[in-house]
């Protein structure tokens, strides 16, 4: 299913240079040229750090981005824009992102973009690391907008993305991707509250015309709105129903909640590759080599070499560049000092 055991990967994001959020800040003093520039340098930037890390899977940090998911709503039509949160002060928390009105039918006309920055990649990413592109899920997309008489609720506006996603899937395989995550961290953070099966349902249909076609991943966490969760962080919740995802590899966090529930990827592991968070995202402790040895090795304990996959437990947007660097390395290390371990 993959080219080699104990593989190290990223979920998508990585933190924008220092001078990438002045920049994207300040827009408007820039032209056209200026900001294909300044995406593109950034784009190398976050190339440059995974590939120096020795990843064997990279992406393009999301650097044209705003947050994992925010963007996507520039390209869509039918839609008002909010433009201040409920709340602006205090204590940073997920109702200080504003929501957007629907106002007519959604449509995509010019896909999300995604497309574009897997090419870019493309252009930019040396040989030899794998490059995956990252498309937020339909149900995870819908959490931002607000139903309306035509989309009476969640579940009507996820339907509504879900074809659009899809295409978007599609147009990435026509254009030579091999590998594309599909996040839906809000499936993981409301699965206790919510019918497993029908998101099962909705994934499954969202990927159902790639799969096969690209190896397919899916990434599952509890939220990491500036380093906070949002759900309720228990795996099991999700299981046995989400082990029915029509993916090759299913990515659940496991570093910031201690390896609770570690058990629990070997169920995971019979049905597709396991990739396991052993980095936390959320604290800026430094793991180092040795650390992320004894989470591999803990992790062998329960699933196959040939079927894990170790990344950190989300994106590293909102991870400080210094830290993320040190970590994404420290990682790679300990990984392979248990390749070495294992004779690989």
């Amino acid at each position: 299913m993959k080219e080699n055991p104990l593989r190290t990967s990223v979920i998508g994001s990585y933190p924008f240079p220092s001078w990438l959020e002045f920049a994207s800040q300040h827009l408007e003093v820039f032209g056209r040229s200026d900001v294909a520039e300044i995406q593109n340098d950034a784009v190398v930037a976050a190339i440059h750090d995974q590939v120096d890390a020795g990843l064997d899977v990279i992406t393009d940090g999301e650097q044209t981005r705003l947050d994992f998911n925010l963007s996507f709503y520039g390209y869509l039509e039918g839609l008002e824009f909010e433009g201040a949160s409920p709340r602006r002060f205090g204590p940073p928390a997920h109702d200080q992102r504003g929501k957007h009105q629907i106002t007519a039918e959604l449509r995509a006309p010019r896909g999300l973009g995604v497309v574009d920055e897997f090419k870019r990649l493309q252009r930019l990413a040396p040989s030899g690391p794998t490059l995956k592109a990252s498309v937020p899920g339909p149900y995870t997309l819908s959490g931002r907008l607000v139903p309306n008489a035509r989309y009476p609720d969640r579940w009507a506006v996820a339907e509504a993305l879900l074809p659009i996603v899809r295409k978007e899937l599609e147009d990435l395989v026509a254009a030579g991707c091999r590998e594309i995550s599909v996040d839906e961290p809000s499936m993981s953070c409301y699965a206790y509250r919510e019918d497993p099966k029908r998101f099962v349902d909705i994934f499954n249909r969202t990927v159902e015309s790639v799969f096969g076609r690209t190896r397919l991943c899916t990434h599952l966490c509890f939220g990491n709105y500036k380093g906070r969760a949002i759900g309720l962080r228990r795996i099991a919740p999700m299981f046995p129903a989400f082990l029915d995802f029509k993916a090759d590899e299913m990515h659940v966090e496991m570093a910031s909640r201690e390896f609770a529930e570690i058990e629990l990827i070997a169920q995971i592991a019979r049905r597709m590759d396991a990739a396991v968070g052993i980095i936390d995202v959320k604290s800026y402790y430094i793991e180092t080599p040795e650390d992320v040895a004894n989470r591999v090795r803990l992790c062998l304990k329960h699933a196959p070499a040939e079927r894990l996959v170790f990344a950190p437990d989300c994106g590293l947007s909102q991870t400080a560049r210094w830290a993320a660097q040190p970590k994404l390395r420290n990682m790679v290390a300990g990984v392979r000092q248990v390749r070495k371990e294992l004779g690989g």
